[in-house]
């Protein structure tokens, strides 16, 4: 069932979702070759709760195994959901950041890839395609419009590219739990196509491979990685849907 927010439900998403935009204006010059991805992690996790912020995602998932960190970093072949550990950045790696924040029981989310050092240009490029898709996706996002609008825009411009799209993970609902209908696919066929609305609050998040769209699980059961170990980008923003607008709210 969709969850539409009113004006005061907004307003609280919103603020959420500034305190992340700064959050990752402050992080990601520290995203360099030689920093362990555990050091970026406890900086995320400082920095949340001297804001009176909670991390989102610290503890979410089922209770035998729930995710340890406020950051998901993803490197390279790794696609989402990578566990922060004591693995050095290397000059040249892709590294994906995906993260929330609960302010006051309003959540925000966004993910960003980012360079590391000088990348190669087949990287870059990668880079550069996703975040397109993703502005695309949200170009896309219109009251009156279809959902699956955003799907199409994201998956036309990664197509064009010759770039596989992660299908067995999408975008979402988002704002007063972590994931909320409706589910968001970056390369829609089938299901749920309802019109988008005024009070919508949604998690754009296209995810691109350098090949193949297939991903397998690790043993850990969180780290999702491509299936042909080819590099993947990962970009997301918090929107919402307003009759005449659409606004994105994790924007710095």
């Amino acid at each position: 069932m969709i969850r539409y927010k009113n004006a005061k439900q907004i307003e609280g998403i919103r603020e959420s979702c500034r305190l992340l935009a700064l959050m990752y204006k402050e992080m990601l010059p520290l995203v360099q070759p030689g920093i362990e991805t555990i050091e970026l992690d406890r900086w995320a996790q400082r920095w949340i709760k001297e804001k009176s912020g909670k991390p989102a995602f610290l503890g979410y998932g089922p209770r035998d195994n729930p995710f340890p960190a406020a950051l998901c970093i993803s490197i390279n072949e790794e696609v989402i959901h990578g566990i922060p550990s004591r693995r050095k950045i290397k000059e040249g790696d892709l590294v994906s950041i995906d993260s929330g924040i609960n302010l006051n029981g309003y959540i925000s989310d966004r993910s960003v890839t980012v360079e590391a050092g000088k990348v190669s240009e087949a990287f870059h490029r990668l880079n550069t395609v996703t975040r397109e898709c993703l502005y695309k996706g949200i170009a896309a996002a219109r009251a009156g419009d279809r959902l699956f609008a955003i799907g199409r825009a994201v998956e036309t411009h990664a197509r064009a590219a010759g770039y596989g799209i992660v299908y067995q993970f999408c975008g979402h609902g988002v704002g007063l739990e972590i994931h909320e209908d409706p589910a968001i696919s970056n390369c829609p066929k089938d299901g749920p196509n309802p019109r988008l609305r005024e009070g919508m609050v949604l998690a754009i998040e296209p995810m691109i491979n350098l090949g193949t769209g297939e991903v397998d699980l690790l043993e850990d059961d969180w780290t999702i990685v491509t299936s042909d170990g080819k590099a993947s980008a990962h970009w997301e923003h918090t929107i919402a849907i307003f009759s005449d607008h659409t606004e994105i709210l994790t924007e710095d």
